[in-house]
């Protein structure tokens, strides 16, 4: 089944009806990818998805060239052809094409934001997580395991008892008023998880990057999910570990703090 949603996506800078996908779609084993939220036509944080985009080409010792402002107008087209104004969309490169769709996407509720969600946790690393690089196999295991247990999203935990990231997001932790999470070098340099950084430092909020074991959940204030799709999600559990993260005030002022950024981000877009 195809990933393509809406009635058209871009193939190298030309608008392609989505049924054509199926016969030109990649079938590399390694793909870099990255996943843009749109908000009022407009793409978030583009800038820094590039950026992050030609890391992962670098860390993947790929030789492909971006070029920027033909991607910027490239991601506008998509959005004025398929008339859709809010969404996410995803871009895969391999070494000669570059593919930009809509995917499905599921935003959480203002239940979820209000009371919290429920998570896993899941002992497992991603091969080099710095890089953003497909691997179905390790996708497919991980959400097994989140259907199974009815839970919105898994916490990695690496070989030494660490909690890292999520499967798809990042993982921030509070602790005494300190904000908390695990250092660069172990995890996916996500967008909102370097903006939620610039929050707290706005906010005058202490941020420890450190390895945090999965033993000491039981001990911490808060917890809260941050990505493209979550944006700051309190979790209100983890496993049988009941955590109130909904109820901590710097999770509140971390995640209105953040939804301002959005705002001024989309404010102030122009094409690269």
């Amino acid at each position: 089944m195809s990933e393509v949603t809406n009635k058209y996506f871009i193939y190298n800078g030309e608008i392609k009806e989505a049924d054509q996908y199926e016969n030109i779609k990649p079938t590399g084993s390694k793909l870099l990818y990255e996943v843009i939220r749109i908000i009022d036509g407009k793409p978030l944080f583009l800038k820094e998805h590039i950026e992050r985009l030609e890391n992962s080409i670098g860390l993947a010792e790929q030789e492909i060239t971006i070029n920027k402002e033909g991607l910027s107008k490239d991601i506008l087209e998509l959005v004025k052809v398929n008339k859709v104004y809010e969404g996410n969309i995803k871009l895969i490169l391999d070494k000669e094409n570059i593919y930009i769709f809509f995917i499905k996407h599921s935003y959480p509720s203002e239940e979820m934001y209000k009371k919290g969600v429920k998570t896993i946790l899941y002992f497992g690393e991603r091969e080099n997580p710095n890089a953003k690089i497909i691997n179905n196999q390790f996708r497919e295991k991980v959400n097994s395991e989140i259907k199974s247990n009815n839970a919105y999203e898994a916490i990695l935990v690496d070989r030494n008892g660490y909690i890292t990231e999520g499967s798809r997001s990042n993982i921030f932790m509070i602790k005494d008023e300190v904000v908390l999470t695990a250092p660069l070098k172990d995890v996916l340099p996500g967008i909102t998880r370097m903006k939620i950084i610039e929050a707290c430092n706005d906010l005058n909020l202490k941020v420890e990057e450190k390895p945090i074991s999965y033993n000491e959940i039981n001990t911490l204030n808060g917890l809260f999910i941050s990505g493209t799709s979550p944006k700051v999600l309190p979790i209100n559990s983890v496993g049988d570990i009941v955590v109130k993260s909904q109820e901590d005030k710097i999770t509140k002022k971390i995640m209105d703090k953040f939804n301002k950024i959005i705002a001024e981000d989309i404010i102030k877009f122009k094409i690269l």
